[in-house]
């Protein structure tokens, strides 16, 4: 599971989900790539769940980069626990994904089974993507 080895604050606020990808947003090591669509949270379970999602279904072959990690502490009161007593403990990690980032990319595969892949990748995770090609593929027809 992604997480980071040390923080220097223990807490962050929650932020806005406003604005777009500007970096990350290219498909940069391999051919193929997973875009989102829209905003979200996407927790370190969900990327890992979606990693090996791809990583079985290529049985091993090609190589999967994966463009982001989960670096913002989310926290959580307990249940039934009453309100005020400051912030809650962190209860997970969280990567910050907003519309147009690149989430896997994938290379060493045909652009058939890249999209299956993302295709069974994508229904891991909480929000609207769509499979990308980077300028340099060119499929051969058989």
């Amino acid at each position: 599971m992604l997480l980071p080895k040390r923080v220097k604050h223990r807490k962050q606020h929650r932020g806005r989900k406003g604005g777009i990808a500007t970096r990350g947003a290219e498909v940069s090591f391999g051919q193929y790539g997973l875009q989102a669509m829209e905003a979200a949270w996407m927790t370190n379970r969900q990327i890992e769940a979606a990693r090996r999602a791809m990583t079985r279904y290529v049985k091993r072959g090609g190589q999967i980069w994966i463009r982001i990690f989960p670096d913002k502490p989310v926290t959580k009161k307990p249940a039934e626990v009453r309100m005020g007593g400051g912030k809650g403990n962190p209860e997970g990690w969280v990567a910050v994904i907003k519309p147009g980032r690149v989430l896997f990319e994938m290379g060493g595969v045909t652009g058939d089974v890249a999209r299956e892949a993302m295709r069974l990748a994508a229904a891991k995770l909480p929000l609207q993507t769509r499979f990308v090609q980077s300028e340099d593929v060119h499929e051969v027809a058989p």
